[in-house]
């Protein structure tokens, strides 16, 4: 598959990130895991928590915020489920969320922690790492109204503000009837896209920009946000349709001139690599897989793979995987796709035997 398609830059750094699966990571014990206090209760019952990262600390996330995120945070979300209603089993999917703006030590913490989880729940669940504009469908699919992303951390908190202290801001509604995702741009008449629809909060007035080509679900959803911030305050709101507003009225005095914060990148979906590592040689070793690969049964339980679609990466280890193979994996397909022009699409860890329709659906593609 061909082309180009607009990515945000990111400021990525890799550094922290390799704990998840280094030697340290894969210390913590069953011990230390049982200690963590977040931990209580977790994975007993079907449902959703989800906490963040505050100063090395996890710590719980309010229930009528999820869905919200800050870029400037690390989250990590459990899901517990039932996967056949006849049976009180249950199954877990664990993921840390990474806000474009975190710090190095809070989305390692976040992936460490992932891990200390994993381990509390005697290494049932599949984890997936998220980041923030890139999560997978699996994800967005847990928050029917949307994801919202927020600028900032949690501290500097969504409700109960004074209007003399609100901040301008531009939000942007974008998706489906399936998943509309409202995420904070820059308030830059650039931003500004024909497909897609845009409030404007300016505190006390608010403005609804409905782009030409803009669904009936991103109008729906931003009538929706639009009329839950004006019960939130004392506001006045105007709705303006793209082709019918002059650029002379005051929605457009608000914004700046087109930003310089996107670029053009080659579109590397479609695409199927696959990777080895193993240490049979002695040495752990990361290369590719030359040999076609339609299904599980196809990875030598023995070793360790990453596979990498373009669109997700998927880290696949086998029941007979070394020790120091299992712990590397993660790492090898991190540091693999910082050399793609796909370094933050969700990576997923599946251990042999676990059910997981992404990584079914992409290894037979």
């Amino acid at each position: 598959m061909s082309g180009l398609v607009k990515a945000k830059k990111y400021d990525w750094k890799d550094s922290n990130m390799a704990l998840f699966g280094s030697d340290t990571e894969k210390q913590v014990k069953k011990e230390s895991a049982e200690g963590e206090p977040a931990w209580e209760g977790a994975g007993q019952e079907a449902g959703m928590k989800i906490w963040r990262i505050v100063k090395f600390e996890v710590t719980e996330w309010p229930t009528e915020d999820y869905g919200k995120f800050f870029s400037g945070d690390s989250y990590i979300i459990l899901n517990t489920y039932k996967p056949n209603e006849d049976s009180e089993e249950l199954a877990y999917d664990v993921h840390f969320w990474i806000g474009k703006h975190s710090t190095q030590d809070e989305y390692g913490t976040a992936a460490y922690k992932t891990v200390e989880l994993d381990t509390f729940l005697d290494d049932k669940p599949v984890q997936h790492r998220e980041v923030q504009g890139h999560e997978s469908a699996l994800f967005r699919s847990y928050f029917r109204s949307g994801i919202v992303i927020m600028a900032g951390g949690a501290e500097t908190g969504f409700r109960h503000v004074a209007p003399e202290e609100y901040t301008p801001r531009l939000l942007h509604f974008c998706g489906n009837r399936k998943a509309v995702t409202v995420t904070e741009v820059p308030l830059s008449e650039g931003r500004l896209n024909s497909n897609d629809v845009f409030i404007l909060d300016m505190g006390t007035q608010l403005y609804q920009w409905n782009g030409s080509g803009a669904n009936k679900d991103e109008k729906f959803k931003a009538m929706q946000f639009l009329s839950q911030l004006k019960s939130e305050r004392s506001a006045q709101s105007e709705t303006l349709d793209e082709d019918d507003t002059s650029k002379s009225h005051d929605f457009y005095s608000h914004l700046t001139e087109e930003d310089e914060d996107d670029e053009d990148i080659p579109d590397e979906a479609g695409i199927k690599n696959v990777f080895r590592v193993s240490d049979e040689s002695g040495e752990i070793a990361f290369s590719e897989f030359d040999s076609p690969v339609s299904s599980a049964a196809d990875l030598d339980s023995g070793d360790v793979f990453v596979v990498d679609t373009g669109c997700n990466c998927f880290v696949w280890i086998g029941g007979g995987a070394s020790p120091a193979e299992k712990k590397n994996g993660f790492s090898y397909a991190h540091k693999h796709l910082q050399s793609t022009n796909h370094q933050l699409v969700p990576i997923v860890v599946v251990k042999e035997g676990q059910q997981n329709t992404a990584f079914e659906t992409a290894i037979a593609a």
